[in-house]
């Protein structure tokens, strides 16, 4: 069941990659800079990704005014974006930088947010497949967890469709592979993107939580209206196992909180299907909530 779900995430990712960029989440057209007449990477498949990057102001060109998407990404560089999309603002000590090294500021706000953890410390450090996974599961514990232990982390973020598996005639799950800024590019929009539903389903499960109220023996509140990404469900399961009653966007209700054993609210992409926001009540008289959000792992 598992390997239906990834993929039918992989399928539809492009759905999502096109509601992001030219939908009211990507905000303005690209400017002057991703113009694809002076951008060398006007050709690539990961055109939109590199535009998004620069719009969102995760990934930088060089000098030259050129992205060279063909180049290897750099320690530094991937470090500096995720930095970026993480919205880090404090640091920690990272003493194998001396002071007034270019990358070190960055480099702090990293190591206080554990994107640094069991990383050989190398801005300029040409990174593989492994290397980069390594980082990106660092950098995402805090929303989904720890990755797949039965996998590399090459493996696990393939097998989660964040990265692109290795060419035919290669092993699947090849770690030593180099990661180009253009690869880089689509890596990290998919952590954009996902930070973003997370956020958004964390907001419409907490106004949905606060809506509850218990009165005489019954349950109401309000599943919030939502928007055009995320689908919001709640469901009350009977205590005689007869069946569920469901809700969804911008449903009222009014429940017998003795008819019902528990419920549960989601917020689910529209577009892939993966969950941004998952909550599990076994107590309809305390309405106390526990996270179940969908991790790595799982």
């Amino acid at each position: 069941m598992k390997g239906k779900v990834l993929a039918v995430k992989k399928i539809l990712s492009t759905l999502l990659v096109a509601a992001f960029v030219m939908g009211a989440l990507a905000g303005p057209a690209p400017v002057a800079a991703a113009d694809p007449l002076t951008a060398n990477y006007s050709a690539t498949p990961e055109k939109g990704a590199i535009e998004f990057a620069l719009l969102k102001g995760f990934m930088w060109k060089y000098p030259d005014g050129q992205f060279h998407g063909e180049d290897q990404i750099s320690q530094g560089q991937f470090v500096s974006s995720l930095v970026a999309i993480r919205e880090v603002k404090e640091g920690e000590p990272v003493p194998q930088l001396p002071e007034g090294h270019w990358a070190k500021a960055t480099y702090e706000r990293a190591q206080k947010a554990g994107i640094l953890a069991g990383v050989e410390i190398n801005p300029n450090k040409l990174l593989n497949k492994e290397e980069t996974a390594l980082l990106v599961f660092n950098a995402w514990k805090p929303y989904r967890g720890v990755k797949d232990k039965g996998f590399t982390n090459t493996g696990a973020l393939v097998t989660w469709g964040w990265m692109e598996p290795a060419p035919p005639g290669n092993p699947k799950f090849r770690e030593d592979l180099p990661v180009t800024r253009a690869q880089a590019a689509v890596i990290l929009r998919k952590m954009w993107q996902d930070k973003y539903q997370i956020e958004l389903g964390e907001k419409y499960a907490l106004e949905f939580h606060n809506s509850l109220k218990v009165k005489d023996g019954y349950l109401t509140g309000m599943v919030p209206k939502g928007d055009k990404l995320l689908h919001l469900s709640v469901q009350f399961f009977k205590k005689d196992f007869s069946g569920i009653v469901p809700y969804s966007n911008g449903q009222s209700f009014k429940v017998k909180i003795a008819d019902f054993g528990g419920m549960g609210f989601t917020a689910t992409n529209e577009l892939d299907y993966s969950f941004a926001a998952t909550y599990q009540y076994n107590d309809l008289y305390d309405v106390k909530r526990e996270k179940k959000t969908q991790q790595f792992s799982e």
